[in-house]
């Protein structure tokens, strides 16, 4: 359904690659979505595809292209683990690619939204407060999150985590919550990654998919409650 288009930096002209999926009927809104350390994989090529459907117009930005390019064959890869790892780390868990995601929030038309798993959570969390052009942001079990609690979102902002979560432990999750006391943190029954094939959790996917577009809804893409 999607297609790789490639979008350019403001701040250094760096191209690099995204999947990008348009809808086919009425147009809600523009969506961002930050991948896990395994890149754009086809679960979240799939992902953007359904959002597409669901009238959002969705770009997975490439954003480890300036250390490895390329879509990710497989939604896992253990062998590569070391080398994907090694990439968020070196982009100290986004914070150092908030440019690239800027591009791709640019390359919407508003109203534009933004979500991230894992590394992408992290991402997520960062754009909400460094970056501009967003209506609100879903960040999914973003592990660093804890490291960058001195910025506050910008924009309308939830987290979900895993209540089984062994990478998130429940320590960091007070953490966050005393530094940001009004910031929705929605906890599931699940571990890590409970969207994803490897972690999947069917009820705590469904259910924080529900409670992203009540959030998206409340925030500019048509009528929407709390889930």
């Amino acid at each position: 359904m999607g297609e790789t288009v490639q979008l350019r930096s403001a701040v250094d002209g760096f191209e690099f690659d995204a999947y990008r999926a348009v809808p086919t009927d009425a147009r809600r809104g523009g969506l961002v979505i930050c991948h896990a350390i395994w890149g754009v994989t086809p679960h979240l090529r799939a992902l953007a595809d359904g959002f597409a459907e669901d009238g959002y117009e969705t770009l997975v930005p490439s954003l480890f292209d300036r250390l490895g390019r390329g879509f990710a064959e497989r939604d896992t890869d253990p062998a590569l683990y070391p080398r994907q790892n090694g990439f968020a780390e070196a982009t100290h868990w986004g914070a150092d690619v908030l440019d690239l995601v800027q591009a791709a929030i640019d390359a919407l038309a508003p109203q534009v939204f933004l979500m991230g798993f894992c590394f992408g959570g992290t991402t997520a969390w960062l754009a909400a407060s460094r970056c501009t052009g967003l209506s609100a942001v879903a960040a999914y079990y973003g592990g660093q999150i804890k490291d960058y609690l001195a910025g506050a979102p910008k924009v309308p902002t939830i987290l979900h985590l895993g209540k089984a979560d062994e990478l998130i432990p429940p320590t960091d999750v007070e953490t966050i919550r005393r530094s940001h006391p009004d910031l929705p943190v929605y906890m599931y029954e699940a571990g890590h990654a409970f969207v994803a094939p490897n972690g999947f959790h069917a009820d705590s996917a469904r259910l924080s998919h529900l409670r992203t577009l009540a959030l998206f809804a409340r925030n500019g893409a048509g009528r929407g409650g709390d889930v």
